[in-house]
């Protein structure tokens, strides 16, 4: 993911205790996201259930996503992280640098995305939500997804815009005489720190927070006036509560889902927003946050790239029954029951243009 400066030195170098723990809580991070993201990407791609849902589509591209910062860029910090050395060259850093800004922004766009998509879908009328998300909205989002984190990353690292004034200060790190061990160093200036963290968090995250609101504040209002319509035509031979329990089922799903990617947004913030905020303060204090601040606020968010897919499965039914299903071997036990088998009469009824079947 993000990581505006890794900065291990030898002075604040790791025991041999310390580094056998952090070398196998490193490793259980690691396995933990590349599994977890691949049984997402495969859940979605063997499961016909779960590709007809838009949102998906989203959730398999910040697998993706996440998957490769698990590859490309969380190995690479931890050996250098245990072995207190970079030994891959300056090129191969600068790389390793943009894609750590590239994959993290990418994650956060997708997360944004997921929340415009469930806007549309809870606080619009379906009509509206079958034209927003037309699959071609759709390629195009998830492009910009991809594309846009491309110009606070390899574009400006590559040209070093992010080093304007601060050289120096950069070179100094790099290198330690002492000890003979060079440094995979990324700090950033004022303009490129407060750029980069605006375009890859606060306006992202600012639009998620909106988002949700509405989603909760139409989620509640559609709740209550099915309370109302139900309690007006209620039968009176003592079977009420039978068509309130279908009746408010659409909703209650719905609900449900709105609550589960507000979680998965709300633990996103939490493992980065004490990145990002050090980030935009930490060149306004000339530099002074210790390097071991740093590394716990990356690796808390490099712990998200794995958290994500655990969210999925213990949060999400249909999920939860495609992971049981791959991870049993197609047990018939965890597959649906068939929508032939289904006998139970059902209506319709329209409240503020949200569709609610009653049976």
């Amino acid at each position: 993911f993000f990581s505006c400066r890794v900065l291990p030195s030898s002075s604040e170098g790791f025991g041999v205790a310390e580094k056998i723990v952090l070398l196998t809580f490193i490793s259980a991070v690691i396995l933990m996201a590349i599994l977890g993201n691949l049984l997402v990407m495969v859940a979605v791609c063997r499961d016909r259930q779960l590709r007809k849902i838009k949102t998906n589509y989203f959730i398999v591209s910040l697998a993706f996503a996440d998957l490769l910062v698990s590859v490309l860029v969380m190995p690479f910090g931890a050996i250098e992280l245990v072995q207190d050395n970079w030994i891959y060259g300056e090129m191969f850093c600068l790389v390793r640098t943009s894609l750590d800004v590239l994959l993290t922004t990418a994650s956060i766009l997708h997360l944004c995305c997921i929340s415009l998509d469930r806007y549309y879908a809870i606080c619009c009328q379906p009509l509206v939500y079958r034209n927003k998300m037309t699959p071609l909205r759709i390629a195009v989002m998830l492009g910009g997804c991809w594309v846009i984190p491309t110009f606070i990353s390899f574009l400006p690292i590559m040209q070093g815009w992010n080093s304007i004034g601060i050289i120096d200060l950069i070179q100094q790190r790099q290198f330690n005489k002492a000890s003979n061990s060079t440094y995979c160093i990324f700090m950033v200036n004022k303009p490129y720190a407060i750029t980069c963290s605006v375009v890859a968090f606060y306006i992202p995250f600012l639009l998620m927070v909106l988002a949700y609101y509405r989603i909760y504040v139409t989620a509640r209002e559609h709740a209550r006036q099915i309370q109302v319509l139900q309690r007006a035509g209620a039968p009176t031979d003592g079977r009420q509560h039978q068509p309130d329990q279908h009746s408010t089922h659409r909703m209650k799903t719905e609900t449900k889902a709105a609550k589960t990617l507000c979680i998965i947004m709300g633990c996103f913030c939490l493992c980065w927003a004490p990145f990002f905020v050090t980030n935009i303060v930490d060149p306004f204090i000339n530099y002074t946050v210790p390097g071991k601040l740093w590394t716990a606020f990356l690796w808390l968010g490099y712990i998200n790239s794995g958290l994500n897919p655990f969210l999925y499965a213990f949060l999400n039914k249909s999920f939860r029954r495609a992971f049981l299903i791959i991870l049993c071997c197609g047990d018939e036990r965890y597959r649906r029951p068939s929508i032939l088998g289904q006998t139970v009469p059902c209506s319709t009824t329209t409240i503020n243009g949200s569709t609610h079947v009653l049976r």
